[in-house]
């Protein structure tokens, strides 16, 4: 772990606690539109940009909406305005974020964001909770043509960090996710949320800890050791 040089994170369900806000506004928009979605089209876009979101969706629907007919893009401006509503609330941190970054800062260690959500949500969310410091590159979906499980965001995240795959960790809540940091040659972790991890999984990260607060735990260790 010495050889370690970046830490790079997932925010949904990573830095913030908006899955579960998003799991709800998605099924919530298709009771207002009276559509049917699945509990798979909804979990298999957590990682996923909006173009490979949209793809996703009308692929997993097409049993019950034929030839495209799911009516995708009706559908994403009611889930944005409820996510909207929902985040106007506030964002709630994930337990752990702040001492974890403090940790990596006092180490010297790079961190960066690499999420699939765009730009400015992804700016808005570090800004209203004061972390923005804290991450010198900031990597998001509509950066990249194909956002997770393509490596490509982590790829692009640790050229900006000026460091190899090899030398950088990669922190996922989500399948989509540790699939791309895999694919990307990075050290995988799964801190799990909504989705906890599969036997396929488990042969792709090589770490898992229940919260930031192991994370921490387990980098101290390894970094003061």
């Amino acid at each position: 772990m010495k050889m370690i040089k970046a830490v790079v994170f997932d925010m949904d369900g990573v830095l913030f606690d908006t899955e579960s806000i998003s799991f709800r506004c998605f099924f919530e928009a298709a009771e207002q539109l009276g559509i049917r979605i699945t509990q798979e089209a909804v979990y298999g876009c957590f990682g996923l940009n909006e173009a490979d979101g949209r793809a996703y969706v009308l692929r997993t629907m097409e049993s019950e909406y034929p030839g495209g007919t799911f009516p995708y893009d009706i559908f994403r401006k009611k889930l944005g305005e409820l996510f909207e509503e929902e985040l106007q609330k506030g964002v709630p941190v994930m337990e752990g974020v702040r001492e974890l970054l403090i940790f990596l800062k006092e180490k010297g260690v790079k961190v960066a964001v690499a999420s699939s959500t765009h730009y400015r949500r992804v700016m808005r969310n570090l800004e209203t909770n004061g972390l923005t410091s804290y991450f010198e590159q900031i990597i998001t979906g509509d950066m990249v043509e194909h956002s997770k499980p393509q490596p490509d965001i982590y790829l692009k995240a640790c050229e900006a960090l000026s460091v190899s795959p090899a030398e950088a960790m990669a922190v996922e809540d989500s399948p989509n996710g540790i699939r791309a940091a895999a694919a990307a040659g990075m050290v995988a972790v799964m801190v799990p949320d909504m989705i906890q991890p599969t036997e396929e999984l488990a042969a792709l990260y090589d770490m898992k800890f229940d919260s930031l607060h192991g994370l921490r735990a387990y980098l101290q260790k390894e970094l003061e050791g």
